[in-house]
C-alpha cells in the first residue's frame, strides 16, 4: 500500500530528483515535520537509484520504510517525532546485499548567509574555508562537507568512490541565488577520490574535478582527492615573528629560482621525482651553501601538462601530487624558514588551460573565462583568460593568493605574465580585442583585481611581498595603491635582463658598440623597486644555458659568467638567479631531466660556483649593496663612457661606507688603468672573479690599490689599477689617509 499524498512529498520535486534536475533534494529529503491522520510526527524520505527496499534505525529499532517510487524512494512517516532525530538509512540492494549508513540529507547546510553574501560580492578572502572539500564533525559525525560555484547548472552532484561515481546518489543543494551547490555526506575520510558532475542547460552531463580541490590525483589522472586543510604542526614560530617586522626593501635579497622536478632527482632510480621531504634537506644546505636569503618555486599548483613547468594550472589550490602531499611541501616550506630562508611561489592568474575536466566552461557557460575569444582566449599559449570583472572570479583569485599565504606560510608570490593581464590588446592585432568602456587598451578589471590582491596581501600578512613579472613601462608597478599603483613590492627589471644578456652575448671585440646596453638602465632604475633576474625564461626553448650563451672558449665563457654574476650582485636592484646557473651548467634547461650535477667536478664550472658562494657572502655582508637600493644615493657612477675598453665603473653607497666596481668586459687586460674613487688610501680587493680560486688567470693588484690625492672622474682621489681580462673587481674598505 502507498503512503499517503502528505507523506510521498511534492510531486514536482520528485519528478526533477528523479530526472537529476532537482536544485533542492534536502526539500523533499531527510527528516521533515509533517501532520498525517490528525497526528504531528516526523517524514523521512529516503534515495537510492538502485535500492530494493529501504529501513531507518532510530534507538536501535530498525523501521521498514514504504516504496514511494520504484527507482529507489521510500518514506516513513514517524508519529509524534521531533527534531532532532538521529537516525540510520538500511538500503537493501540485490542478492539481499544490506548497507547500513548516515543519509547526507539529515545535515543542515555547511555555509552561512554571510559567506553567500561574501561571495557575491567577490570580497571572501577565505573562500578555500568554505568551498571545496572538508573534512568535519556534523551533529557528532565526522565525514566531508563538498561546495562548488555553478549558478547555470540545472543540477550539481558530487561524486566518487564512495558512491561508485554515481551522480544520482548525492545531489547537492542550491543555495539560494549564490550559484553554489553544497553537501556533506557522512562517513567520506581523508584520500577518498572525487569530482563533481553537473547536468547543464542542454540537458548532457559535465564531469569536472573541485576548482578549490587541495589536492589532485598525479596525471594523467584527473580525480579531486578529499584532504582538508592542513594538519602540519609548523616549527617556523620564530620566522613567522621576526617576519612582521621585515622591510625587504632595504635588506639583502638575492632569490634562488627553483624547479622543483628537475633540481635534482633519484638518478640510481631512473631519474624519478624526488619528493618535498626528500628534497627539503638537500635544496636548504644548497641555498644556504650559495648564500641565497630566498628560494622561489616555478608554480607548485597542480597542472597535468609536465613540459609546462606548472604555468598552467589545473589545480590552483592543490600542489602538484608529483612530489606528495600538501603537508610534505609544508614540510618543505617550514624547514626553509627554520634555515632563515624565504619561501617565494611562482602565481599564475592571467590564463589558465583549455583541459576539459578543469575550469573551461565548468557549468556548461563561460563561467570563470570570457566567452568572445577577443577577451578570453590567449592564442600564444592555447588558454583562457580569466573574467576579472566578475566578482566570484575575482573572489576565486584573491582568496587562492591568500591561501598559500595563509595556509602553507609563504613569504611572497611572483605574479607571472601582468603585461598580459592588464593590456587588453596584449599579442593581438587590431580587431582581435575589445577595447574598455573608455574605448582604451587597459583591462580596468584585471588592474582592479591586481590592487585588489596587493591590498589584502600587504594588510594581512605583514613583512611578505608580492612582485610583477611586468615586461613593459606599466608606470607605477610598485607604487602603493592609494596612489594609484598596481601595488606590488617588487617588479622584475625585464629590460635590464634582455638589455644585459643582449650585451653578454655579443664577441667582446664587438661589445663597445653595444655600450648603451650596460647604461641605459639607470636612467629608470628608480622609477620602480625592481628586482634582477636571470630566469628561467632565458635558458629554454633553444636559448641556451648562461654558460652557453657566453662568446669564446670554455675559458672564456667562464670568465664571462663570473663576470655577469658579479655585474648583477653588485648593481642596484635585488637579484634573482635560476638554478644551474650557480655552477654554469652547460646545457640549455630541461624540466624533464635533473642539473649536470657531475659538471660541479669540472674546474671552470667548480670555479663559477665558488664564485657565486662568496659574491653571495660579500652581497650579504655589506649593506652598500643593498641598503639604498631604492634610492639614488645609493649608487653613482665613476665612469659610464669608456665606450672604447669596454669599461665600465661605479660606485655602491651604504651606511657602512662605499665599494668601488669596475669591470672590465674584454679579454684584453687593462694596465696602469685609473680610476676615481670616492675616498683616499688602501682599498682592499674584497673580490676578484679572476682569481685563481675561480678558474682565472690570478692577475689583478696583489689585493689591494692606493688611492692617491689625484682627481679623476669627478672624485678627488683616484688609483692606478691593473685590469684582469674578462672581470670584475670590487674595492673596499676605504681607509681615510692623512694627508
Amino acid at each position: 500500500m502507498l503512503p499517503s499524498p502528505d507523506i510521498i512529498g511534492s510531486h514536482d520535486t520528485i519528478r526533477q530528483l528523479l530526472a537529476g534536475e532537482c536544485h533542492d533534494p534536502h526539500s523533499l529529503l531527510g527528516a521533515h515535520p509533517a501532520h498525517h491522520e490528525g497526528e504531528l510526527g516526523l517524514v523521512v524520505r529516503v534515495y537510492h537509484p538502485v535500492a530494493r527496499g529501504a529501513a531507518i534505525v532510530v534507538a536501535g529499532e530498525l523501521l521498514p520504510m514504504d516504496p514511494v517510487e520504484p527507482a529507489g524512494l521510500f518514506a516513513l512517516f514517524l508519529p509524534g517525532r521531533t527534531f532532532p532525530l538521529d537516525y540510520e538509512v538500511e538500503l537493501y540492494f540485490g542478492h539481499g546485499q544490506a548497507v547500513r549508513r548516515l543519509d547526507p540529507y539529515r545535515f543542515a547546510p555547511t555555509l552561512g548567509d554571510l559567506d553567500l553574501h561574501l561571495s557575491g560580492e567577490g570580497r571572501h578572502y577565505r573562500l578555500y574555508e568554505k568551498l571545496g572539500a572538508h573534512l568535519r564533525v556534523m551533529d557528532g559525525h565526522e565525514g566531508a562537507s563538498f561546495a562548488v560555484w555553478a549558478p547555470n547548472a540545472r543540477r550539481v552532484s558530487v561524486v566518487g568512490d564512495f558512491n561508485d561515481w554515481d551522480g544520482r546518489v548525492h545531489q547537492m543543494r542550491l543555495m539560494g541565488g549564490s550559484g553554489i551547490w553544497e553537501i556533506f555526506v557522512p562517513g567520506v575520510q581523508r584520500g577518498a577520490l572525487y569530482k563533481f558532475e553537473l547536468k547543464i542547460r542542454d540537458g548532457s552531463l559535465r564531469v569536472k574535478t573541485d576548482p578549490v580541490a587541495f589536492m589532485m590525483e598525479l596525471r594523467p589522472k584527473t580525480a579531486s582527492v578529499v584532504w582538508g586543510l592542513g594538519s602540519h604542526e609548523w616549527g617556523d614560530r620564530q620566522w613567522m615573528e621576526q617576519r612582521k617586522q621585515k622591510s625587504h626593501r632595504t635588506e639583502p635579497m638575492s632569490i634562488y629560482e627553483v624547479h622543483l622536478g628537475s633540481w635534482m632527482r633519484g638518478a640510481s632510480e631512473g631519474g624519478r621525482w624526488l619528493s618535498y621531504r626528500e628534497l627539503a634537506p638537500r635544496l636548504v644546505d644548497h641555498v644556504k651553501a650559495h648564500g641565497f636569503s630566498h628560494v622561489e618555486l616555478l608554480p607548485v599548483a597542480e597542472h597535468a601538462f609536465d613540459p609546462s613547468w606548472g604555468y598552467q594550472t589545473t589545480g590552483y589550490f592543490a600542489p602538484t601530487s608529483r612530489y606528495g602531499t600538501p603537508d610534505d611541501l609544508r614540510y618543505l616550506v617550514d624547514l626553509c624558514h627554520q634555515r632563515g630562508i624565504g619561501v617565494l611561489l611562482d602565481w599564475v592568474p592571467g590564463h589558465f588551460p583549455k583541459d576539459d575536466y578543469s575550469l573551461r566552461w565548468f557549468d556548461g557557460t563561460a563561467l570563470y573565462e570570457h566567452a568572445d575569444p577577443r577577451q578570453g582566449e590567449h592564442r600564444d599559449w592555447g588558454t583562457l583568460i580569466f573574467n576579472y570583472g566578475r566578482n566570484e572570479v575575482r573572489a576565486f583569485l584573491v582568496s587562492n593568493a591568500v591561501y598559500w599565504y595563509d595556509q602553507f606560510h609563504i613569504d611572497g608570490i611572483r605574479v607571472d605574465a601582468v603585461a598580459s593581464l592588464i593590456y587588453l590588446d596584449y599579442s593581438r592585432e587590431e580587431g582581435e580585442w575589445v577595447p574598455n568602456r573608455y574605448g582604451g587598451r587597459e583591462n580596468l578589471e584585471a588592474i582592479s583585481l591586481l590592487q585588489e590582491m596587493n591590498t589584502v596581501l600587504y594588510d594581512r600578512f605583514p613583512g611578505t611581498f608580492t612582485v610583477a613579472e611586468e615586461s613593459t613601462a606599466w608606470p607605477g608597478v610598485t607604487m602603493p595603491t592609494y596612489l594609484g599603483g598596481l601595488g606590488f613590492g617588487f617588479k622584475w627589471n625585464m629590460g635590464w635582463m634582455h638589455d644585459t644578456l643582449s650585451y653578454f652575448t655579443n664577441d667582446p671585440v664587438h661589445r663597445s658598440y653595444h655600450h648603451r646596453d650596460l647604461t641605459f638602465g639607470m636612467l629608470y632604475e628608480y622609477t620602480e623597486n625592481f628586482i634582477l633576474p636571470l630566469s628561467h625564461d632565458e635558458v629554454v626553448h633553444m636559448k641556451g644555458s648562461l654558460f652557453g650563451k657566453m662568446p669564446g672558449d670554455p675559458w672564456q665563457k667562464a670568465a664571462n659568467l663570473r663576470l655577469l654574476v658579479a655585474y648583477m650582485f653588485t648593481r642596484p636592484g635585488k637579484k634573482l638567479l635560476f638554478m644551474g646557473g650557480e655552477f654554469g651548467q652547460s646545457r640549455e634547461w630541461n624540466a624533464d631531466f635533473s642539473l649536470d650535477w657531475h659538471e660541479v667536478n669540472d674546474p671552470l664550472h667548480q670555479g663559477i660556483q665558488q664564485l657565486v658562494k662568496d659574491v653571495g657572502t660579500l652581497y650579504v655582508q655589506s649593506d652598500a649593496l643593498w641598503a639604498w637600493d631604492s634610492e639614488p644615493r645609493g649608487f653613482s657612477w665613476i665612469d659610464c663612457s669608456d665606450n672604447g675598453q669596454s669599461v665600465i665603473s661605479y660606485v655602491r653607497y651604504g651606511p657602512s661606507g662605499p665599494l668601488a666596481c669596475v669591470l672590465n668586459m674584454t679579454p684584453v687586460p687593462r694596465y696602469n688603468y685609473r680610476v676615481g674613487l670616492p675616498q683616499g688610501g688602501k682599498l682592499r680587493e674584497v673580490l676578484n672573479t679572476d682569481g685563481a680560486v675561480y678558474g682565472g688567470s690570478n692577475m689583478g693588484n696583489g689585493g689591494e690599490v692606493h688611492a692617491e690625492p689625484i682627481a679623476w672622474h669627478g672624485f678627488e682621489h683616484s688609483a692606478n689599477m691593473t685590469l684582469p681580462p674578462l672581470a670584475a673587481l670590487v674595492l673596499g674598505p676605504v681607509e681615510p689617509t692623512e694627508d
